[in-house]
């Protein structure tokens, strides 16, 4: 207990002191848990470590904040500076609480992120799941910044009074903005629509005006694409709702991996058929779900040869195309060169008619 003899601005001083002390000890506290928690699980995702990271900053300003709204009461200040200084710690007290919750928010998303990894070969619920998350973070961010502004805006007594003022301002002012602002709002409302419909997610692999990518982040008004080749595409969100596009994992990841060959008309299918098979035994890249070599077209002057393979992901598909493309173009130049695409010319010879 404070020597109630003490001097009223060093009493006060000494409150504050005691606030801000309690509030490192709980800190203090704090990490030490989390660091035994941690010891205790070496590897992986540990949730200890997520709320240490994320609720350490917050807890630091959070903890003081309290215990000096609490102790407020008990100061020795002034009537004229105690609902000043009472309402300047209220404010950033509300401002705390408002960091606090977004800090939890993150606690979850990352717990979250963990257990709906994406790094699995087989990872459409995760995805799923990890693009709503982008959106209800989002949301839930917006809305307790949004609170927050308002619960410190409505403590004043001046603007209680002037409500019916700013409502009818606030109602004439949104709509002059909505007018203005009609395409940005409807990107808004897109980006709510892919994250609950969702035509793509987090990971997709999209045909997007000619580049193929996966889908890297997708935010309230724009995607990003990753292109292969580590350029990264971005298009408003009302891309993916007026125009169309391919997505090759909107289902499943597996496809279908074509192969074509246009050979002379002596090429010999049935071991073009056996090679394919001897090929495919050491591709891991192949599924063993498909595999077919067919005649698919007669030209002119060549035969269509399609061979037709299954991968697990585009990935695998690309890679095991060229591989089986090289090895059959190799048992072709070596054991049957006759049947490579060739232009024949006859001599033309005369017709003797007397």
């Amino acid at each position: 207990m404070l020597p109630l003899h003490l001097p009223d601005i060093v009493f006060d001083l000494l409150l504050f002191a005691a606030a801000f002390l309690a509030g490192l000890l709980v800190k203090w506290l704090f990490a030490w848990l989390s660091r035994r928690a941690q010891a205790r699980k070496r590897d992986g995702f540990s949730l200890w470590t997520s709320v240490l990271c994320r609720l350490g900053e917050p807890i630091n300003v959070f903890i003081p904040l309290l215990l000096v709204n609490l102790l407020v009461p008990f100061m020795r200040l002034g009537t004229p500076y105690r609902e000043p200084i009472h309402k300047i710690f209220e404010i950033f007290f509300d401002i705390s609480v408002a960091f606090f919750l977004i800090a939890l928010v993150k606690v979850a998303e990352d717990y979250l992120y963990h257990r709906y990894d994406i790094s699995k070969p087989i990872n459409l619920r995760e995805r799923k799941i990890q693009t709503q998350l982008q959106f209800i973070r989002k949301l839930a961010v917006g809305l307790i910044l949004t609170v927050t502004v308002c619960v410190i805006l409505l403590s004043f007594e001046a603007l209680r009074k002037m409500g019916a003022s700013l409502l009818t301002g606030v109602g004439v002012g949104g709509i002059i903005i909505g007018f203005a602002a009609q395409k940005s709002l409807g990107d808004l409302l897109a980006g709510f629509q892919i994250a609950f419909t969702q035509p793509i997610r987090i990971d997709d692999v999209l045909v997007v005006e000619g580049e193929w990518g996966r889908v890297e982040e997708i935010t309230l008004t724009y995607v990003v694409l990753h292109i292969w080749d580590h350029r990264r595409l971005i298009l408003p969100i009302s891309y993916f709702i007026e125009k169309p596009f391919q997505n090759w994992t909107r289902t499943s990841a597996d496809l279908l991996a074509p192969i074509m060959f246009y050979l002379d008309y002596t090429a010999p299918v049935n071991a073009i058929r056996a090679e394919v098979n001897r090929v495919l035994v050491d591709q891991p890249q192949w599924d063993g779900r498909v595999s077919v070599v067919q005649v698919t077209d007669l030209r002119e002057r060549v035969m269509e040869v399609r061979i037709l393979l299954s991968a697990r992901n585009s990935g695998d598909a690309f890679d095991l195309r060229c591989k089986v493309r090289e090895r059959i173009i190799a048992f072709l130049q070596e054991h049957h060169p006759e049947c490579l695409p060739v232009t024949r010319v006859e001599p033309y010879r005369s017709i003797n008619v007397s």
